[in-house]
């Protein structure tokens, strides 16, 4: 879906930018299957779609870290909630199982395609140790990666997309040859919009309820371009390319 005002073809891009957790790593079914595994050897049943907006929440607390690191503090809010020991153990339990973290089923293929047309460039609220992981579960299709160990911030703090600019400007680009590409409207699509580049919303959560381990936006912001999965974007763009 193309927004009305979105009229630059994607075509006349050079570089795709992604948020890489939630755009194309799976972390609520991560977080889901750590809590599972936990909630089977306690004997406790365990909603995990429930669990979400705790996770979600205890990610707005002052005192939250960076991800996934920050899986283990927040364990400890969940723990409280739904009754399950707070140990040490399974606060690392939590951290191992989001750092290892599965590809959406369609971002493997997406990206391969993506990658024919594009400089792919990750932008990812994730640290180092956790990126290069998820890079290897998809096949290492990034030109670059910035990740929170090398930004020194998260997104949505506009630093971390100029360091991006910097980068780009570099080799003779501009931010208009960029399409930034993500789920999260809070950490990604309201903030590209502020900063003048054309956006592309991935709706992973299309037909469920909420934003699920998300951080809900103060106000939504329409994007550019709207797919429910990153196979449409790709597939949006082999026609764009005439492929």
């Amino acid at each position: 879906m193309v927004n009305d005002a979105a009229t630059k073809p994607l075509s006349e891009f050079r570089y795709v930018t992604f948020d890489v957790v939630g755009t194309l790593i799976d972390f609520e079914g991560a977080i889901k299957d750590g809590l599972a595994k936990i909630a089977r050897r306690e004997g406790v049943v365990l909603d995990g779609e429930a669990v979400l907006p705790v996770y979600r929440d205890a990610r707005y607390e002052p005192d939250a870290g960076l991800f996934p690191d920050d899986l283990g503090r927040c364990y400890s809010r969940i723990a409280q909630k739904f009754s399950l020991p707070d140990t040490e153990e399974y606060r690392q339990l939590m951290i191992d199982a989001v750092g290892e973290a599965q590809p959406f089923a369609d971002s493997i293929e997406a990206m391969a395609i993506l990658k024919k047309h594009y400089k792919l460039i990750a932008m990812t609220n994730a640290r180092r140790w956790a990126f290069d992981k998820y890079a290897h579960k998809l096949n290492a299709p990034f030109w670059a990666g910035f990740t929170t160990d090398d930004t020194r911030t998260e997104k949505p703090d506009p630093a971390f997309f100029h360091q991006v600019f910097d980068y780009v400007e570099k080799e003779g680009g501009s931010r208009d040859d960029i399409l930034h590409t993500a789920q999260s409207q809070h950490h990604d699509i309201g903030i590209s919009r502020e900063l003048g580049m054309t956006n592309v919303w991935i709706e992973r959560r299309h037909g469920q309820q909420g934003y699920g381990g998300t951080i809900e936006p103060s106000e939504f912001t329409q994007p550019d371009y709207h797919f429910h999965a990153l196979i449409e974007l790709a597939r949006a763009a082999e026609e764009a390319f005439g492929a």
